[in-house]
């Protein structure tokens, strides 16, 4: 644990969360799959958060794997490709269980295509069931569905479950800006936005269906840099991190 940490007095804001991954961010510096030295490290932090007696959950994509919407780009048929994308999902799942279980936090990974000689299939109680026992709870295979992001699972997974946020990491960025930073120098951080701004100005949060989905259920989505020190743990303790977007500024 970080020599600087919150004292052990410091309680979560939050009872439930969930948490979403991209597949990138489990490659690291690799240009394909899973480097498992990075798949420890986030394990490590989701495990931290899980201590604090926070019940988690984390939809992850499969973006390192195989991207559907590239592949359909290319000729392949959407919805054979969008299927690919949630296998790929499962990989990852599966990976950051086992970073996840040699740490010693007990995780479920839940499928919403069935395979359950690897996973659970998704049933909506029994998630529950597995975060109220303390278990970290991975939803893999998106929403079962083509032509649906990763981002669309994350949104609905966290509705369902009661999620009274929803995580949302970034590679490199630490919140949302007026334009990409990596391309614009003068893009600048918003602290606090609503759902319906980022909506109107068309800034690159998430896709347009997950946004929404958000929205109508007035779900705050918190957006920050995976590679902040002990960036989940501030989150979940209130901290000042990355970008609030909520129903109200």
């Amino acid at each position: 644990m970080s020599s600087d940490a919150a004292p052990s007095s410091a309680s979560p804001i939050y009872k439930r969360v969930l948490l979403k991954l991209s597949g990138e961010a489990l490659m690291g510096e690799q240009q394909f799959g899973v480097d498992p030295a990075v798949t420890t490290r986030i394990a490590m932090d989701i495990g931290e958060i899980q201590g604090l007696g926070v019940e988690t959950a984390i939809v992850i994509g499969g973006g390192n794997i195989f991207r559907g919407l590239a592949a359909s780009a290319r000729g392949m048929d959407r919805a054979t490709a969008d299927y690919m994308g949630m296998l790929a999902t499962v990989i990852n799942a599966l990976a950051l269980q086992d970073a996840l279980e040699q740490l010693n936090v007990v995780t479920r990974v839940v499928t919403a295509i069935e395979m359950r000689a690897v996973a659970e299939p998704f049933i909506r109680r029994r998630a529950i069931r597995h975060l109220e026992k303390g278990r970290v709870v991975i939803f893999a295979g998106g929403t079962g569905n083509p032509y649906m992001t990763a981002d669309t699972a994350a949104a609905l997974r966290a509705i369902e479950i009661g999620a009274e946020v929803l995580l949302m990491t970034k590679n490199g960025v630490d919140g949302i800006y007026t334009a990409d930073p990596r391309k614009d120098p003068k893009a600048k951080k918003i602290d606090n936005i609503t759902h319906l701004q980022v909506l109107n100005r068309r800034l690159e949060v998430m896709d347009t269906t997950a946004l929404t989905l958000c929205l109508d259920n007035d779900l705050p989505i918190i957006v920050f840099n995976l590679e902040t020190k002990d960036g989940m743990r501030q989150v979940v303790l209130g901290k000042t991190i990355g970008t609030l977007v909520s129903s109200e500024v």
